[in-house]
This record gives C-alpha cells, structure tokens and sequence, in this order.
C-alpha cells in the first residue's frame, strides 16, 4: 500500500467515527544517529526483539515521518525516547526541546535515568513544558523502584505529568520488568499518571489490575491486538470486558515509525476487538485529547 492509499484508508477510519483526527501517545522521533543505532538494533534481531524478524515499516528521514504522521491525520502525537545508560537523558531532552518548538503538534516529550541529578533535570523538563516523558525499563535495564528514583517519582505525581513507561515483560523480559517492580513504585505514589506501554505485554491482566487498582494508570495499544503481537503474546479473550470497562483509560499508541507493518494494521486490530464505536472514540482520540487538554 503506498503512503497515499494508507492516508486514506486511515482517515476512512477516523471520519467515520467523527473524530477531527488520532491521538497516538506512543510514537518514536529522537535524534537521527539515535534512530538509526535503534533500527540497526532491530536489523540485527538485538537480544530485547526476541530474535523476531522486525521490519521498519516507516524507515525514513525526519521531514518525511513527520508528513507521513500527519497525513494519516494524527493531530497530536510524541517523541518518545529514552536513554540505555546514565549521563545520556538529559542530552536527549536538550534534542526534544527544540522538535517540540519546530514540531508544535508533537507533545514536547522527555526522558530520565536513576542517575545523580535526576530530580534536578526532570524538574527543569517539567518548567521547560514538557507534556509526557517515556521510561524504559527493559532497555534501561533498571529497577523502576530503586531509591534513586523514588523523589522524582514523586515529582512527576505532584506534577500531575504522565509517564508511558515499558515495564511489561515482552518482546523479551527484563530483570527488572513485570507488574511487581512498577507495582511497588505505584505503592508509594498512587497518584502517578503511568502509562503503560503495549497494554503489558505479555502481562496484559497483571496490568489491568493495576488500572483497575489505580485511578491514573492508564494503558496504551501500542502494537497489542496487531498479528504480529497476538502471533507472540495473545491478548486473552476473558479479558475482553475488563478492556471495555477500562475505556477511559486506553490509549492509541503505534510505536511509529518503527513498526513491521502499515500503520492502518494497529487501528484495524482495535476495530476487531468489537468493543463499539463509542470505545474506539475514546481510544484513537478523546481520552488523549482529555488527559493532554487538546
């Protein structure tokens, strides 16, 4: 399918759910060396893709994902990136500053790492405008509940500033991920806007418990329900009502641009869920709009 036929059928979508565009709280664009080290790493069936063949659907110069997003018809979406060591987060929100200003539809995105200063830095992003920061636990490899963090977890909660954090166990799990490291994290500050990345994957009902636990937990689709995700880690069908009860809270996500199929695949995966109309509105687009006050 060429970008153009895609761009249509997306906006089919959208337009017959009367909306006036998508919210995708989970889209990539971070600095070009960055991006281009992340696809080798897919390229290469890195150890953290499972060894899963992963092609990059949307493997292109920054102007043309940012066209490419926006003709599907996303009118807000994020740069979420993240930092694999210490010293590197507060380099990356230096890089996200300047694509929120030239990107005034990406909701200004930053990052963190349990590091000396990181209460410090975090503070700055927020009076800076950030809107959202990413945390990656697999990648980081970190323990989200170490001490380390424990003050700027407490920051982003009286900040009231949500945080799509991968913590689930897929593609590979991590020594650190799972629902009991977060869960212990939102122990302390349940008050915490987190937004959990890939619905868990693949501990999509340990996550919904803690949605269900924790009034500003939320959830994100990022490539759940897709055939590529369900071929590795089935979403349980029994769970199906929790999804629908939840509706408030789940978020379009699409890991754009590094996905391994047509962008289209994710909504049309969320379609066939058969959770109606008025739950896919939510999702693609107000509950986002909402909790972003778009």
């Amino acid at each position: 399918m060429d970008t153009a036929d895609e761009a249509a059928e997306v906006r089919r979508f959208w337009q017959r759910l009367g909306l006036p565009g998508l919210v995708d709280v989970h889209t990539h664009f971070m600095p070009e060396r960055v991006l281009h080290k992340v696809w080798g790493y897919f390229d290469s069936l890195g150890p953290l893709t499972g060894g899963v063949e992963w092609p990059i659907t949307y493997r292109a110069e920054e102007a043309e994902r940012v066209a490419v997003i926006r003709g599907l018809g996303v009118r807000a979406f994020t740069s979420m990136l993240y930092p694999h060591k210490a010293e590197m987060a507060e380099w990356l929100n230096g890089w996200a500053v300047d694509f929120a200003r030239r990107t005034p539809d990406c909701l200004h995105t930053s990052t963190f790492f349990p590091e000396p200063g990181v209460q410090s830095y975090v503070r700055e992003a927020i009076e800076a405008g950030t809107r959202v920061f990413k945390a990656h636990v697999q990648v980081g490899a970190y323990d989200p509940a170490d001490e380390a963090l424990d003050a700027t977890w407490g920051l982003l909660a009286e900040a009231a500033t949500p945080v799509v954090i991968h913590c689930g166990s897929g593609p590979m799990p991590g020594k650190y991920t799972g629902p009991e490291p977060i869960g212990r994290v939102l122990a302390r500050h349940p008050r915490l806007r987190l937004i959990i990345a890939h619905m868990g994957l693949p501990e999509y009902e340990d996550f919904l418990d803690l949605a269900e636990r924790y009034d500003e937990v939320r959830l994100d689709t990022t490539m759940a329900f897709t055939d590529f995700s369900e071929r590795m880690a089935p979403f349980p069908r029994r769970a199906l009502p929790r999804l629908a009860g939840l509706g408030d809270r789940i978020l379009l996500g699409s890991d754009f641009p590094n996905i391994p199929y047509p962008y289209a695949h994710q909504l049309a995966a969320l379609e066939r869920l058969e959770l109606g109309d008025e739950w896919l509105r939510g999702v693609c687009h107000d509950n986002g709009a909402r909790l972003f006050g778009l």
